[in-house]
């Protein structure tokens, strides 16, 4: 029953927010339901590690070790943004309707990626992750500018393109195994089947997924809306999109790497390492000449989808637990990141990094915030993305794939000295004469506070917390959900 209340939470927090007329009601009962989640998947992930699978209805609702990983990092993102939503949002929304959309629209998003990793009929799974497009979609358009509306077009139009892709490809996946007189369609039940599924239809079901799926996770080339879509919307409603809605995309690519694996006429694995390389290196080279802190960090999605795909064709035991570790760490990271811009936000107004100068100076938390952001994402020690990615550069050392080892660090190199490059300046950089920055405030001065809301505070000092300890130590229940989501149980 766990899994189900898991699901229900967010639908009631959605209730509240909608009936309720106070302005206080929808805020404060969306940070209880996110509590009251993480503690709930706490204790799904406590009976995993006890007696293995979790089944709330057999042949439905199940959570295995890697199901279980995209429940807590959603939970524990989900829980971070609700609590740095509560100043930030006030900061932004001027209208008590505002709020009410905010938080209805932001607990259904809750609730759609929640409804991902338990479900585990792939029908189903496309249909959650369409979910995710509808529900977020007015989060991203929130602060109702020209940017965001457009933004939000581009966002739906081209990921509903998408989708209409990847539910071809899994009509063909269940064509190929219901040819078969296939009866349990499940993750488990194909790929127990898959030796004796058609390869060519199989072929054909793994690309149009990848292909429609690679349109929501922001892969290159069909990365053109994610870095409009992911810079504006709210700070929060960012690190959802860029932390946790992404992660969920890839993870429903993930499932089909057993299939793929007992179907040896598939070359799965160079595909997924070509296009994990391209998006990479292309992602590493715009970070060079972006001009908008936020652009930045969902370039960097886009890189560190990459890397999570390039792990998995790798096609090492190694390399999939140094996957698992970086969809955790990016998500974690990147939540952390967006918080860190939504303060520099708050205090700056602005998004252009050239009209940012001596953040430290204005603003000691925010300024320090978005250093410690930017080198985390980066991949600098001591934070969770540099042992990641240390893992993944080892595990294709241990393979002796050296190419693909060297480009991909080649392109991290390149990736950390543009992420640097930009916040360097913006945090310690010449202060800009006041004279300059009202012009650059002009287009959004409702944003512009001055200062931080305490909630907002509270949200970086415990994303930046969690980052840095699992830099520093990963603890034994941690080192073995990863193993067991590596290894598919």
């Amino acid at each position: 029953m766990s899994l189900i209340v898991i699901l229900v939470l967010p639908l009631l927090a959605v209730l509240v927010s909608w009936t309720r007329t106070t302005s206080r009601a929808g805020p404060v009962f969306t940070l209880l339901t996110s509590i009251a989640t993480l503690a709930v998947t706490l204790h799904v992930w406590a009976r995993l590690l006890a007696g293995g699978r979790v089944v709330a209805i057999s042949g439905w609702i199940e959570a295995d070790g890697l199901s279980v990983l995209i429940l807590l990092m959603v939970s524990v993102v989900g829980l971070t943004a609700s609590i740095f939503s509560l100043g930030y949002v006030q900061a932004v929304a001027h209208s008590r309707w505002k709020l009410r959309v905010y938080y209805a629209n932001y607990n259904l998003f809750l609730f759609s990626m929640l409804a991902v990793p338990v479900l585990i009929q792939p029908n189903l799974v496309w249909t959650a992750v369409e979910l995710t497009t509808l529900f977020s979609v007015l989060l991203v358009s929130f602060e109702n500018t020209h940017e965001a509306l457009e933004a939000a077009w581009k966002y739906v139009v081209l990921t509903l393109m998408g989708a209409a892709i990847a539910l071809f490809g899994f009509l063909i996946l269940s064509w190929a195994y219901r040819s078969i007189g296939g009866r349990t369609y499940t993750w488990a039940g194909l790929a127990a089947a898959a030796t004796t599924m058609n390869p060519l239809l199989l072929k054909v079901a793994f690309l149009m997924i990848l292909v429609g799926f690679g349109v929501k996770a922001g892969l290159v080339p069909l990365h053109t809306w994610l870095p409009d879509a992911h810079s504006q919307a709210p700070s929060p409603v960012c690190a959802l999109l860029s932390g946790v809605e992404t992660t969920v995309v890839i993870y429903s690519i993930l499932r089909l790497v057993p299939i793929m694996k007992a179907a040896p006429v598939l070359d799965a694995a160079n595909g997924a390492l070509a296009l994990g390389l391209l998006s990479t290196g292309v992602a590493s080279f715009l970070l060079l000449q972006v001009h908008d802190y936020k652009r930045l960090f969902a370039f960097s999605t886009v890189e560190h989808m990459g890397i999570v795909l390039t792990a998995v064709g790798l096609n090492s035991q190694d390399a999939y637990y140094g996957a698992m570790y970086q969809v955790l760490s990016h998500a974690l990271t990147k939540s952390f990141c967006f918080y860190a811009a939504g303060a520099a936000l708050l205090v700056t107004g602005t998004r252009k990094i050239s009209s940012v100068r001596g953040l430290i100076r204005r603003s000691p938390v925010a300024g320090t915030a978005l250093l410690a952001a930017a080198l985390a994402i980066a991949g600098a020690p001591p934070f969770a993305v540099f042992l990641s990615e240390l893992f993944i550069f080892k595990a294709g050392l241990d393979a002796r794939r050296y190419i693909v080892t060297g480009m991909l660090a080649l392109f991290v190199a390149i990736a950390f000295c543009g992420i640097l490059l930009h916040i360097n300046r913006m945090v310690f950089g010449r202060p800009i004469e006041e004279a300059h920055l009202e012009g650059a405030l002009k287009d959004n001065e409702e944003l512009k506070t001055g200062c931080l809301p305490a909630s907002c505070i509270v949200a970086l000092a415990l994303g930046g917390a969690l980052i840095l300890f699992l830099g520093m130590y990963l603890p034994a229940p941690v080192h073995t959900l990863l193993r067991m989501a590596a290894l598919g149980q």
